[in-house]
């Protein structure tokens, strides 16, 4: 009886009720800006953000919006979307588009759309998609039946709209955004060391591997 209430006398104290951990804190919220073939924007998913997101995924809410440095306008009822790295690139950023809207959860449409970046190259993006969903065991064919019909071409333009909406606005890509918000300076630290970067804006305790070194030097 005495160990019961004891342990009853524990579970009530202020350290126990209000327990620090990566719950007890806001998540950081990070905002991906990008377009399905630039290289830079490949070059920073596969080198910092999916590398960080395997690690302290925990501690970040990602989003992803692909349109970049697209054009769009309005021809009748649909809209028609110019991008920098030709069609290929507009059906890549539609493809990740349906995919992020279909698959609703991050865990699953991130990875969808990091093996996508990393094998599109100058490959038929239809056919890397097809892949990529067949390794992840996603279904595929509603991702296509939203690529080809006017479920995907409003969503895209919602990511037109997103991305017009930024303030600053976008000079590059790929843009990424803390909080709502974007320096030059978060930029670079973005692109050299996300981990950090996101460890730095978490107000809660970090993770372990928040403590990881980077094994490359950089200037400020």
């Amino acid at each position: 009886m005495f160990g019961v209430l004891l342990l009853s006398l524990i579970c009530l104290a202020p350290s126990c009720i209000a327990s620090s951990s990566p719950a007890s804190a806001p998540k950081v919220a990070l905002d991906l800006y990008y377009e399905s073939l630039c290289p830079d924007c490949q070059l920073f998913i596969s080198q910092q953000l999916y590398p960080t997101y395997q690690k302290v995924s925990e501690i970040f809410n990602l989003t992803l919006v692909p349109y970049g440095n697209a054009e769009e306008s309005k021809r009748g009822a649909k809209w028609v979307f110019e991008c920098q790295h030709g069609p290929k690139e507009c059906q890549g950023n539609l493809i990740e588009t349906c995919a992020i809207s279909l698959l609703k959860n991050i865990s699953v449409s991130f990875p969808f759309v990091h093996c996508f970046e990393k094998d599109i190259g100058r490959q038929d993006p239809k056919a890397v998609a097809e892949n990529c969903a067949k390794s992840l065991g996603i279904d595929y064919a509603p991702i296509e039946g939203c690529v080809s019909g006017p479920q995907g071409n409003e969503l895209e333009h919602k990511m037109a709209m997103k991305t017009d909406a930024l303030e600053p606005q976008h000079e590059y890509v790929p843009w990424v955004t803390i909080n709502g918000k974007h320096t030059e300076k978060m930029q670079r630290k973005a692109q050299n060391n996300l981990l950090a970067l996101v460890c730095e804006y978490y107000t809660g305790t970090k993770p372990s591997e928040c403590a990881e070194k980077i094994g490359r030097c950089y200037k400020n």
